[in-house]
């Protein structure tokens, strides 16, 4: 009788801790593959990856940017993982409209990893880069066009401190220059920190 009781327990206890268990698994509904990027990010020369993937069970459809680093041992380790830095494609004030932008496009060149946006036609070039595991923002370089001849371009440089401004058309040369020095940055920002809304208003 004693024996059966301690197995009741048992079965008790351990049922109880599959229910817990069961109830803190959070399904990953990421599960489109919208892009898939491998190369050199830690200098290791061994492949790191980056990923881009939608959660289509979600009517906003989100997407999540995911970064992999290659590991002594040539496994890789997630060390990102942001759902913010991109935007919905059917955002919730849009009210089941999409947001009119394509999805960004991520490379790496130059052990540095891009992130590339069309935001209301204007192309704009983030570029980050790899410390102490952080992947912090260096770079933004933009260009708006203006319909007819004349592009407008921006370059940020967050590690000088500078913002250079200036058109350009169908010649080689750079007009209307305006350069300006930037307050003094604490901390540059990383890419999991940031939303697709602060980029803009860099």
């Amino acid at each position: 009788m004693k024996k059966l009781m301690l197995y009741i327990i048992l079965f008790l206890l351990s049922a109880e801790a599959d229910l817990y268990s069961q109830k803190i698994v959070h399904k990953d509904n990421y599960t489109f593959q919208v892009q898939k990027e491998v190369g050199d990010l830690n200098n290791d020369k061994q492949d790191d990856k980056i990923m881009v993937e939608m959660d289509v069970d979600d009517e906003t459809r989100p997407l999540r940017l995911q970064i992999f680093l290659s590991q002594p041992d040539k496994k890789l380790k997630l060390v990102v993982s942001s759902t913010k830095i991109i935007e919905s494609q059917y955002p919730v004030d849009k009210k089941g409209e999409h947001n009119g932008n394509p999805i960004p496009a991520f490379f790496i060149e130059d052990g540095n990893l891009k992130m590339l946006t069309d935001i209301n036609n204007r192309k704009s070039s983030y570029e980050f880069r790899l410390k102490q595991n952080n992947f912090e923002l260096i770079k933004i370089s933009r260009v708006i066009w203006d319909g007819k001849e004349t592009t407008s371009e921006t370059e940020i440089d967050l590690i000088k401190g500078t913002k250079s401004e200036y058109d350009r058309d169908f010649s080689p040369h750079k007009k209307n220059i305006k350069n300006t020095q930037l307050k003094q940055i604490k901390a540059l920002p990383k890419i999991q920190d940031l939303r697709f809304s602060d980029l803009e208003k860099l």
